[in-house]
């Protein structure tokens, strides 16, 4: 039981992992440069500077753009990821030479003797050597919850954590050998999970490669046709085909949400999965578990109430206290008055605490067997203490009830034969509210998040604190024990109409996740102890607080690692920034694909020379789409994200899309029937073009500030020095010489504006 020695340890396997935080330098290179837009733009560029001018090669170097940005974005949310990653790590309890100590995880060595305490997670597989009162939750593994009593010569595996009892085991397997490594890592892994963005983002990509290739063919087709010069006519398709191609939708989605990783571990959160960015913003329903989140950790020792005379009370507390070498929080608070156990005070059975039995308990021998715990539970309503237990616990006060019995076995026997135990005292421990709750739930109340405050604790103690706290209804708390067991329907109406809940059992927790999903809510739940794990498994967002268990934060998408409560309003403010902002550069992206659609089936069918050069088009969409995306990108904002997003990103991107492709073609077939040049014509097509999807911007931007109103003005000003500076003007192939042309494209382009705001208002009206 001494553990290895040092020099039993220098020679040993060790637990080494692959940290899988993030991909590698190489996959990160390799998954920002080919990609089939590269391979497609590439092919492209490479026809135009074969065929045409090299000016109008412009838009390859998208490709260049979006490699790099897109590899600096993830290395930086790499760099990120790591760091908060080892922060993430907790310690292992090893004993060598003789003595306890804590090391990192990757230095546990085949053979270790690990010591495991409640709520520590297994990181190694291994065979128990000692059990006291262990029991170890594979729900993980196994999916079942309840936790498995462990004795020695058992074997536990590696991704399982201690709910109760104490104990120690030898590493058997360690590194990759272990049996849920890959779970184990999981949880810190930088991967992109499914959710409703990336896959609405994917469908739009998967449907338009496929629409490229016949309409490209097409426009090729009747480039080749109508043109004399096969430079033009390479040039003209190139044109239509490059603008249908959405090629910046998926780097800024990328971005935004590696930008998003970025900006929360700056505030010591860590997100464990990327599409827990856009969790983040769909979260109606915040459910809170009060110790440790709602109050501040750890507790102090109040008073201690006898209930009667000549019992041996300050002896059974302090003996209760040390009896576990591994002390949880309540055991702690006593431990500051009563730092050892009396003389002759030596447990000779023990259960520990566990969340499920909310009490604990030891055989003294001689001096009887004695257990702790929550009154209402170890007592008869008709016990003594049992009104005033009650009188303490409505003023927010954490109550105990000490007590003697007849045996530690009919104690653990069931409710009945606890309810049988003689009440000696009450202990009172003291809980601080965190500082920063207040502002923090009048933040959520703003946002209409709705709060529920679940906890394993006394009713009546939540209820006092959620009102000092002024959460709404918080007077109005429910036992948990009087709930339907068998009535889903049930239990989700009466979790939509109270806000407050206590003595809440963990597989309670997790059925109160099921019955608000059920109800169409987007739930998160927050949570330290072994007992939130389930809930936070199921809920749409687990966030676990950096001082909570290692299986809560194993389980948790979110990390709060300064363990801040009020680190929450960032973590969903920033959901809703990402989320908002890739639905406002959506609809830039995805109008121009299908103004660039329309108007490639329109010159093909009709067999007329294609509007604009690719010069033109990379022109005005760096300034009505690039530019401005990046910005939007990282704006600010408060709105909470709702479901449909791709019908609403259509209902947009349609309507937009045709008029401004109309505006296009009519101000360039008006150009085309008279005496001016191709060039000019296409210059009037250029401004109908520029001035439409202008308008696109300011409608997409809207709520108009004065940043926005800057940059929209700036854009504008680029645009107009284009046509001004003879030499850009000459660079972009623009001759605005014709006056009776660019007018008409100017008008055009107003009545088109006026028609994609009423388009699109309608549009927005409808409902998929």
């Amino acid at each position: 039981m001494d553990g290895l020695t040092s020099a039993q340890v220098s020679g040993a396997k060790t637990n080494h992992v692959p940290r899988r935080s993030s991909r590698s330098l190489g996959a990160i290179i390799r998954a920002n440069v080919f990609t089939l837009f590269n391979l497609v733009i590439g092919v492209l560029w490479a026809l135009v500077l074969i065929f045409g001018a090299w000016q109008d090669g412009l838009f390859g170097l998208v490709i260049v753009a979006n490699a790099l940005i897109g590899i600096v974005q993830e290395l930086r949310a790499k760099r990120t990821l790591d760091k908060l990653a080892v922060i993430n790590e907790a310690p292992v309890t090893v004993r060598r030479d003789g003595r306890d100590q804590e090391i990192p995880p990757r230095q546990v060595v085949l053979g270790d003797l690990i010591l495991l305490g409640p709520g520590d997670r297994l990181l190694v597989d291994g065979e128990v050597v000692e059990s006291d009162g262990l029991e170890i939750d594979e729900s993980l593994l196994t999916g079942e919850a309840d936790p498995v009593h462990k004795l020695p010569g058992d074997e536990v595996l590696s991704g399982s954590f201690a709910v109760a009892g104490s104990g120690s085991f030898v590493a058997t397997k360690v590194g990759t050998d272990a049996y849920a490594v890959q779970l184990a890592e999981e949880a810190s892994r930088f991967h992109l999970a499914r959710s409703e963005l990336r896959d609405g983002v994917a469908n739009f990509i998967k449907y338009i490669t496929w629409l490229v290739i016949p309409i490209g063919t097409l426009l090729i087709y009747s480039q080749l046709r109508n043109s004399a010069d096969f430079g033009t006519a390479i040039t003209g398709a190139v044109a239509g085909i490059v603008t249908m191609i959405p090629e910046g939708l998926v780097l800024m989605t990328s971005i935004a949400f590696a930008v998003g990783v970025v900006r929360l571990g700056r505030r010591d959160c860590l997100v464990q999965e990327l599409p827990a960015i856009e969790g983040l913003a769909r979260v109606d329903v915040l459910c809170l578990d009060k110790t440790g989140t709602l109050t501040v950790g750890g507790m102090d020792l109040g008073e201690v109430l006898p209930l009667g005379e000549g019992r041996p009370i300050h002896e059974a507390l302090a003996a209760l206290a040390n009896v576990d070498h591994r002390p949880n929080a309540t055991a702690k608070a006593i431990q500051s008055r009563y730092p050892a156990a009396a003389d002759g005070w030596t447990a000779v059975d023990v259960v520990p605490f566990s969340s499920a039995r909310k009490w604990s308990g030891a055989d003294f021998g001689p001096h009887g067997v004695w257990l702790l715990g929550a009154p209402d539970v170890l007592l008869d309503a008709t016990a003594d203490g049992y009104e005033r237990a009650a009188e303490l616990a409505s003023t927010g006060t954490r109550v105990l009830a000490l007590c003697r019995t007849d045996s530690l076995a009919s104690a653990s026997d069931g409710a009945e034969a606890v309810g049988r135990a003689e009440a000696v005292a009450l202990v009172t421990l003291k809980q601080r509210i965190r500082p920063d709750a207040h502002e923090t739930l009048r933040y959520f109340a703003k946002q209409g998040v709705t709060i529920k405050v679940i906890s394993g604790d006394n009713p009546d103690a939540v209820a006092a604190i959620a009102t000092g706290l002024e959460i709404p209804d918080g007077h109005r708390a429910i036992d948990a024990r009087t709930l339907p067991a068998d009535d889903p329907a049930k239990l989700a109406e009466l979790l939509d109409t109270h806000t407050v809940f206590g003595r809440v059992t963990p597989q309670q927790k997790r059925a109160f996740v099921g019955a608000l999903q059920s109800r169409g809510h987007t739930v998160a739940m927050t949570g330290d102890g072994v007992n939130d794990v389930l809930a936070l498994k199921d809920a749409d967002l687990g966030i676990a607080m950096g001082a909570g268990s290692p299986a809560t934060k194993a389980v948790a998408q979110v990390v709060l690692l300064d363990d801040k409560f009020s680190s929450l309003p960032h973590v969903v403010g920033e959901g809703r920034r990402v989320l908002a902002n890739i639905e406002r550069v959506s609809n830039l992206f995805l109008t121009k694909t299908f103004y660039a659609i329309a108007l490639s089936l329109l010159t093909g069918v009709l067999g007329l020379m294609f509007p604009f050069a690719p010069r033109h088009s990379t022109l005005v969409n760096a300034l009505t789409i690039g530019i401005p995306a990046f910005v939007l990108a990282l704006a600010p904002t408060l709105e909470r994200a709702k479901p449909g997003f791709v019908p609403r990103v259509l209902r947009f991107a349609v309507p937009a899309g045709l008029l401004c492709a109309g505006a296009v073609f009519l101000a360039f077939w008006a150009a085309h029937s008279g005496t001016s040049t191709l060039i000019e014509d296409r210059t009037s097509a250029t401004i109908a073009l520029f001035l439409t999807t202008w308008w696109v911007l300011i409608l997409i931007t809207k709520p108009l500030t004065l940043g926005r109103i800057a940059m929209i003005g700036g854009m504008a000003g680029l645009f107009a020095l284009a046509l001004a500076i003879p030499f850009i003007r000459h660079f972009f192939a623009l001759e605005p010489g014709d006056l009776s042309n660019d007018l008409t494209a100017v008008g055009i382009s107003v009545v088109a504006a006026a028609g994609i705001s009423v388009a699109v208002k309608v549009a927005g009206t409808l409902r998929p």
